[in-house]
Parts: structure tokens; C-alpha cells; sequence
């Protein structure tokens, strides 16, 4: 399907509203290439991910997983799988004081979908959801190239988690290079004006 890139319309001075975060390697530890968190007891979350995501559940900052989840279209796990994943993911979370308004997931294989990343289609669902939401004002996290790709489609603030420099290699337009979330969260909380308050859904 074609790769045609959206140019950014992100104004150069903007409060950031809303937050899409990808899931492995950025909320969990990251499985081995060609694995998947196939079960709730295999997801653990990084240090400091829920603390990063308390920061911006405190800055009144709506904030969504967008992940990838090919093991089902592979059979290597059920949508009732993944859905135990994710309830174990947000009862950790819980545990620290923190929460995420929304999950969305790509279960397709590839080039089956508009919606895998880098092609931006989990975030255009999540719109669809919640009209309110502008892109204009959202940023994505995300440790993969794709994460920021696909939000370069939609003019999104792009955040990169990399220790390294082979990931900034292949994707250097990234707004901001971080080494893990508590960082980005900094940086998400701090773009000037004021944050929603945390009653203003946008889904309203």
C-alpha cells in the first residue's frame, strides 16, 4: 500500500493534550526479536514506566496505547490473550497510581492493514472515538522508527526512545531523542499552555 508521507501541521509552539505511547520496549520490557507477550505473567513493565505515565495522568494528559500484536494473526495467541495481557498491564499500572484512558491494537499481518505502524491508522481509529482529539496537539512515544513515522503521518509531536544511535539513524526527523519514557514524559508535560484538566475527555 502506498507510503505516502502527510506533511506536519504541527504549529511550532503548542501545548501537547493528547498521548499516544506504543507498548513493548517503551511500557514493557521488550520480548526477543520474533516473540511476543503471549501471556499476562510474561508482561513487565520497564523501571519508571508507570511513573511516567502518572506524570502525565497528573498533567490531566488523555493517553492511549497503540501497539502492534501480530502473534494473532501468526496464532501464536488469542484476542482473550491479549485482552489478559493488557488487563494485567493496567492492574499494574493501578498499582502505582497510574492509568491509561485507551488501548488499541493492529492484530494484522503485514501489509494487510492501514492500521499496523508506521501506517497511522490506530491513531485515525482513536479520533474516530474521540472527535475531539487533534493531532495538531498529541505526540507519540515509542522505542521503533515506526512509532515515529507513523506519527510524522498525522503531524504528531515524535518522542524516540533510544540509548543508542542506530535507531536515530533510521528515523532522524524525530521531534525529541530520550533514553526512556520518564523522560519524555518530562518533556510532554512541559510543551507551553495549559493541559485539559482531567474531566475535559475528549471523547465529550
Amino acid at each position: 500500500m502506498p507510503e505516502a508521507r502527510v506533511a506536519s501541521v504541527r504549529p511550532s509552539n503548542r501545548p501537547i493534550r493528547w498521548v499516544f505511547l506504543d507498548r513493548d520496549g517503551t511500557l514493557n520490557v521488550k520480548p526477543p526479536e520474533g516473540e511476543y507477550v503471549e501471556r499476562p505473567e510474561a508482561l513487565e513493565l520497564l523501571p519508571g514506566a508507570a511513573e511516567a505515565v502518572a506524570t502525565l495522568n497528573r498533567a490531566g494528559l488523555w493517553t492511549a496505547v497503540v501497539t502492534n500484536q501480530r502473534g494473532i494473526a501468526l496464532g501464536r495467541m488469542s484476542v482473550e490473550d491479549l485482552d489478559a495481557v493488557h488487563q494485567r498491564l493496567r492492574r499494574l499500572l493501578h498499582l502505582e497510581g497510574a492509568h491509561v484512558d485507551a488501548i488499541y491494537v493492529c492484530p494484522h499481518q503485514v501489509g494487510e492493514c492501514d492500521c499496523r505502524k508506521p501506517q497511522p491508522g490506530l491513531m485515525l481509529l482513536a479520533r474516530e472515538e474521540h472527535p475531539a482529539i487533534d493531532f495538531a496537539h498529541a505526540a507519540i512515544v515509542g522505542d521503533a522508527p515506526s512509532d515515529v513515522q507513523a506519527g510524522q503521518r498525522l503531524g504528531l509531536m515524535t518522542v524516540l526512545l533510544s540509548d543508542g544511535e542506530g535507531d536515530r539513524a533510521e528515523a532522524p526527523d524525530a521531534d525529541h531523542v530520550v533514553g526512556n519514557l520518564v523522560q519524555a514524559a518530562q518533556i510532554l508535560v512541559a510543551e507551553p499552555g495549559a493541559p485539559m484538566r482531567r474531566g475535559d475527555d475528549p471523547g465529550v
